[in-house]
């Protein structure tokens, strides 16, 4: 066996533990002259991002992006319709998106310890005397700041994923209600569509002896028997569109949902919470300048310590890391990176300046809606009168019992069309809450 060989295995044999000192002494030392996680040499352009050692990228705790997404309130009516089918929505969530953020929160506690040395297994051969194994240790010495944008990349990927994880949840949730008003709106139409349809069978059986005793002739008849397939076929519509959205609701939810009736009207009048389609444009620009600064670190020479320590030996070493080689085209490179925080803005100014003027637009329908909903109020008011009106024309033999059968259909058909206005006001609303992240508590992502 070669001597170098012999005595490590005599080392290991006797218990000799100098190796192991040696190794933690060298530990001690690189750390001690790195300074801790400030360590390394920094550029006049580290990141504003970066987190000193310690700071944990979970949610709450020193992150005011996340903190902000915790503080949202839901605008959801405790108790009421859509508060027990959000509900109902979350207790059947596979909470995929709950797990990305976990995995995102451990990337970012391993890189907090980033600044510490690196020690792992060193093999090599030595002439002809065999292998010989020891242990290296590393420290960064020169990182141009590397290690501070890895933490600030980490800690900038919780927040993506945390404002997705949002996202995901208040669209989740926005679609479960979706589904329950389109169920409610189709079931309220599906009321209006089947008392028009019986009322309309009693026009066409009057009808129908009117023919038998000579008063009227089949044309006539053949009308009001269109108008009643024609409101048959709208009840059973509606009946299809109540069962399609219950069906879907159903997929989502937990049964409870669907036994759920009624809606609510949401208090967003004084909502100011920032869209999370902005708040995520601002956490990606964070993360991408992150990037920036680790790929503009990875241009430019770094330097590093190390210490390999074998059985009988305790070998310092530096070395010169990074892209070692420069170009002519490297400085360009370094100024292209410096322009990614530039980009970044631009781009969560684009992304606010669309999702203000998407609310603006959805507060504009939410008022021309309400609008309609007064105005078809009044034009449904008179044509009841008017419905009234003939009815009686029609009982003194002034109005025939075709006119008659014509003011209802358009008096029925108002109605359904008056009752679907404070639906879509509800759905408009929900889009607002879904965009602004007010339909789940902050607190419970």
């Amino acid at each position: 066996m070669p001597a170098r060989q012999s005595d490590a295995a005599r080392h290991g044999a006797g218990g000799d533990f100098r190796p192991a000192a040696a190794a933690l002494a060298a530990l001690l030392v690189l750390t001690a002259c790195m300074g801790g996680p400030g360590g390394g040499v920094a550029s006049k352009g580290t990141l504003r991002a970066d987190q000193p050692a310690g700071t944990s990228a979970l949610a709450g705790q020193g992150n005011p992006a996340i903190a902000a997404l915790q503080a949202r309130r839901s605008v959801l009516p405790p108790g009421g319709p859509f508060a027990r089918v959000a509900e109902a929505v979350l207790r059947a969530d596979s909470g995929a998106a709950a797990a990305e953020l976990r995995m995102a929160r451990l990337r970012a506690t391993a890189k907090d310890k980033n600044w510490l040395p690196r020690i792992g297994p060193s093999v090599t051969l030595s002439a002809l005397n065999g292998l010989a194994a020891g242990l290296l240790l590393e420290q960064a010495i020169l990182d141009h700041g590397r290690r501070r944008a890895e933490r600030a990349y980490a800690a900038t990927d919780v927040e993506v994923t945390a404002v997705s994880l949002a996202l995901d949840i208040n669209q989740r949730v926005y679609e479960g209600l979706v589904a329950h008003v389109q169920a409610e709106r189709a079931r309220a139409q599906a009321a209006i569509s089947a008392r028009a349809a019986a009322r309309l069978a009693e026009f066409a059986s009057i009808m129908a002896q009117r023919v038998e005793g000579g008063l009227s002739d089949r044309s006539e008849e053949q009308i009001i028997t269109l108008k009643q397939s024609e409101m048959q076929a709208t009840l059973a519509a509606d009946r299809q569109a109540e069962a399609a959205a219950t069906a879907d609701l159903a997929a989502m939810a937990d049964p409870s949902a669907t036994a759920v009736r009624g809606i609510d009207a949401l208090p967003l009048s004084g909502a100011t919470a920032e869209p999370l389609s902005v708040a995520k444009a601002r956490s990606e620009g964070a993360r991408a300048v992150a990037e920036a600064q680790v790929a503009r670190a990875d241009l430019l020479p770094g330097l590093s310590g190390g210490v390999n320590v074998g059985s009988d030996s305790i070998d310092p070493t530096i070395k010169l890391g990074g892209a070692g080689l420069l170009g002519l085209g490297t400085g360009d490179e370094v100024a292209a990176l410096a322009e990614t925080g530039e980009v970044m803005a631009r781009r969560t100014a684009d992304a606010d300046e669309t999702a203000r003027r998407r609310l603006v637009s959805l507060e504009g329908q939410i008022a021309i809606l309400r609008s309609r909903e007064a105005q078809g109020a009044a034009v449904l008011a008179s044509t009841e009168a008017n419905l009234s009106l003939f009815t009686e024309q029609y009982k003194v033999g002034r109005r025939t019992l075709l006119e008659l059968v014509g003011q209802y259909d358009s008096f029925a058909r108002l109605e359904r069309e008056q009752a679907a206005i404070r639906y879509e006001v509800a759905l408009t609303e929900l889009e607002i809450a879904r965009d602004r992240g007010l339909l789940v508590d902050g607190a419970r992502m």
